[in-house]
């Protein structure tokens, strides 16, 4: 029985990690096509959030399983219900990558609008707290994690940057006010997705040592 729910767990394990790459392959891909203008790599993204919401269901069917059959304690417990978080938020996640690609596809019907430095800083520091998130995951990191919650500030300064520089190109510009409404709320997914990869890295850091630290990723050293 104990063998039967050890490898029960590395599945776990197995399952989540590759729904964690696919989600991060959807959040680049879904800004690649807003740099590139690229409507068909954007539906692409579209397409494929049925998958990651099936995942989604099947992953948090396989926890529920693992905790009604086996009553897990201490670690054990902590890893089960991280997995059933991060689920979650590995979906929300996806969610956002698909908000991104339609918008992308928005953008591309109308006037080419250049994509501020900030922006393109934002994502990549948003996919990086992404990828780290979920490499503390696999590797049960819990200083890796702490990493992810210490760069989120950067990314909040990243974002109000760009954020104050489109709202002011809106007020300069309002024949293109459409074109730069779309971008802002593009920076504003991003932020959104460092939000949710902080969340991960705290859930890793309670998986591994069993200290909640959410609400602290401010206040971090």
């Amino acid at each position: 029985m104990l063998k039967h729910y050890e490898r029960e767990v590395v599945r776990l394990k197995e399952r989540v990690t590759r729904l964690g790459q696919k989600v991060e392959e959807q959040v680049r891909t879904a800004f690649h096509a807003t740099m590139v203008r690229d409507q068909a790599l954007a539906r692409s993204v579209i397409d494929d959030d049925d998958f990651i919401d099936q995942e989604e269901v099947e992953l948090e069917e396989e926890c529920l399983k693992l905790l009604a059959l086996h009553q897990p304690v201490a670690i054990d417990l902590r890893f089960i219900i991280s997995v059933l978080k991060i689920n979650n938020d590995l979906e929300r996640i996806a969610d956002i990558a698909v908000n991104i690609a339609q918008r992308a596809i928005r953008l591309s019907e109308l006037v080419q609008v250049e994509v501020p430095i900030e922006l393109e800083q934002e994502a990549k520091r948003a996919k990086l707290m992404l990828r780290k998130a979920l490499l503390a995951l696999v590797e049960m990191d819990a200083q890796l994690a702490r990493d992810v919650l210490r760069s989120y500030r950067d990314l909040d300064a990243l974002t109000h940057k760009a954020l104050g520089l489109l709202l002011a190109r809106i007020k300069s510009a309002p024949e293109q006010a459409e074109e730069n409404l779309l971008v802002l709320s593009i920076a504003k997914r991003l932020e959104r997705v460092g939000d949710l990869a902080a969340n991960i890295a705290e859930d890793v850091v309670y998986m591994v040592e069993g200290e909640i630290v959410r609400h602290a990723r401010d206040r971090m050293p």
